[in-house]
């Protein structure tokens, strides 16, 4: 990787000079020189370049001189070393350098052997303070990782330790404790164990020598609701010996008094050679629990007769639900914690993020003054009816209609609010197709996007209340669907609604600037969403992105004769670009009150 360097002088001779005498080593990468005319520019390289290993720098500059550019590149940059040049006989500024924190210095005329001497002092420098710093940051991580090791294995070796002491006194009090019996035999179905509660359920002296084959004769146990001893093939612990897991709950005990019905588990115990060593079964007396299923059936018999009932009941609640959702969404009610219209009360609230979304029909009023009312809502109906299931089918929901605008909102991503958009405004074209054919004017639609934290609840009085979203984020999304107008755009989204997609390169989209939220001293950045425009107009905004955000930066910067420039020539490219043409406007506006002042 070559060295790096930054030479920072107002003189135009210097850089040819320099390149002529650094052309071999530029030639063979060795080094990477950079040039700017004053302290200024030199900040912006060092911006991008943050890796530059030395800057050779005049001290008497235009805009920033050396010394305050050394003083920055001190504090920002420690490990880029600067060496000064100065007049020979500028001595009181050459002591103030290296007080800065100057490296070293050159006096001027630049002696170019000397200047190659410092360079490569200096370059040596740097890399050995950086190898160093880099070896001392690779021992400390080697000796965190190493004492981490350390830890994890005396840890390791403790629980290790610990569990081989326990083991054989837990386990007894462990399968002791259970609520269950426990009965484990060997590899050859011989009885190893058999806790307490076992001995009590089962009310008969442990045979310790029995096999697995003489248990249910031994122990009396029987297939439920029969006479027949229990199968041997069937046992649980049978099959767990073949290696399987088992479970039965077909199996009784007869004792002299009572029948006690047991449900069984069994499974296979294996070594850590993958060898099975024993099998173990849990059994549990289950006498209450089909007295249970009994009377579950008595009361199912009982409860079908007041379901019939109860569905006829819950039709009708269900129209009145469904009737209610087309007034008040059931995403709503959900978000107040409800699962009813009738739940809700007055001041019932909830703070959630969500993207909002405002979108308005462009020259609303020019084309209703042509219709009759009826004409009107026949047209905003059709409209609505094109647009909500798009809304739906991402995952929002409308909030509310406010004549032809509609506000959404979408409580789960935001690529769900951005895709919902573009799939309106596609719908929309669609829907101008249509009109077209009947010889009906086409509409233009802009959408308004923010994503920000709301307050999802209910207003008004006891006889008579309806849901709302109160919050800055709102009236922050029906601003940007404002600006559409303004800057010409079908989609306009907030900087926190880019941030928050999930892949945002999977759009085109390009900066518009920031604006002023109304009673609040924030700014907000604006960005025009392209995936709808006509394909002709996207590829000429999209060709002409680079220069047009740039001229917004300079904009953003009061450096409005750079941008007013850079505007046009956007302009000149794209007849169509209203954006361009809005700031073009207010550029010129700003620099005749500018000439005006002066």
């Amino acid at each position: 990787m070559p060295a790096k360097v930054l030479v920072v002088d107002d003189e135009p001779d210097l850089k040819a000079l320099i390149r002529q005498k650094f052309r071999k080593k530029i030639r063979q990468k060795k080094i990477q020189v950079f040039f700017a005319c004053n302290g200024l520019e030199a900040l912006k390289i060092l911006q991008t370049e943050p890796d530059i290993d030395m800057v050779l720098t005049d001290i008497n500059m235009p805009k920033m001189d050396g010394l305050t550019l050394l003083t920055k590149i001190s504090e920002a940059y420690p490990s880029t070393k600067t060496v000064i040049l100065s007049a020979y006989g500028d001595l009181q500024n050459i002591r103030k350098a290296m007080n800065y924190g100057a490296f070293d210095f050159l006096t001027k005329p630049i002696d170019f052997q000397d200047l190659e001497i410092t360079t490569n002092k200096t370059l040596q420098h740097v890399q050995q303070t950086r190898d160093a710093l880099e070896k001392e940051r690779l021992a400390q991580q080697a000796q965190a990782e190493l004492l981490i090791h350390l830890q994890q294995e005396v840890t390791q070796r403790q629980r290790v330790e610990e569990a081989l002491r326990g083991t054989q006194v837990q386990l007894t009090q462990f399968l002791e404790a259970m609520p269950v019996g426990v009965f484990i035999v060997d590899a050859k179905g011989k009885t190893y164990y058999v806790n307490q509660i076992a001995r009590n359920l089962i009310c008969k002296d442990i045979v310790l020598e029995a096999t697995v084959e003489q248990l249910p004769d031994i122990y009396q146990a029987y297939l439920a609701g029969t006479n027949q001893l229990y199968p041997t093939e069937r046992q649980p612990i049978m099959r767990a010996l073949r290696g399987y897991k088992a479970t039965a709950d077909d199996l009784e005990l007869h004792q002299e008094d009572k029948i006690v019905p047991l449900e069984v588990w069994a499974t296979p115990i294996f070594d850590d050679q993958g060898r099975m060593i024993y099998a173990i079964a849990a059994f549990q007396d289950i006498t209450q629990r089909k007295q249970a299923e009994a009377e579950r059936h008595t009361l199912i018999e009982e409860l079908f007769e007041v379901n019939c009932n109860l569905e006829l009941a819950l039709d009708a609640e269900s129209e009145l639900t469904d009737a209610a959702k087309r007034f008040v969404p059931h995403e709503f009610i959900n978000f107040l914690g409800h699962k009813s219209i009738v739940d809700v009360h007055l001041g019932d609230q909830v703070q959630r993020e969500m993207s909002i979304m405002f979108a308005d029909i462009r020259n609303f009023a020019t084309l209703s003054e042509k219709m009759s009312p009826k004409e009107n809502f026949d047209f905003i109906n059709d409209y609505l009816s094109r647009v909500g299931p798009v809304i739906r089918a991402h995952q929002g929901f409308i909030d509310k209609y406010i004549g032809d605008a509609v506000m959404a909102l979408f409580p789960h991503t935001a690529d769900d609010a951005l895709q919902a958009a573009i799939a309106m405004q596609k719908q929309v074209s669609f829907y101008n197709w249509e009109r077209q054919q009947q010889g009906d004017r086409t509409i233009t639609i802009g959408i308004g996007l923010h994503t920000g934290s709301l307050m999802l609840g209910t207003i008004g009085e006891s006889e008579r209340m309806e849901s709302t979203v109160i919050a800055d984020a709102v009236n922050l999304a029906s601003r940007l669907e404002s600006l559409t107008k303004t800057y010409g755009a079908s989609i306009l989204i907030s900087g926190d609604t880019l941030m928050s997609l999930s892949e945002m390169s999977n759009y085109y989209y390009r900066f518009l600037g920031r604006m002023q939220v109304k009673g609040k001293n924030i700014l907000v950045s604006v960005f025009e969403v392209l995936d709808t425009e006509p394909t002709q107009l996207q590829e000429l905004k999209w060709q002409t992105k680079t220069n047009f955000e740039e001229a917004i930066v300079l904009y953003h910067q009061d450096k409005f004769n750079l941008a007013l420039k850079i505007f046009q020539e956007v302009l000149e490219i794209n007849h169509q670009d209203k954006a361009a043409q809005f700031y073009i406007k207010r550029c010129q506006q700003l620099l005749e009150s500018e000439n005006y002042d002066n």
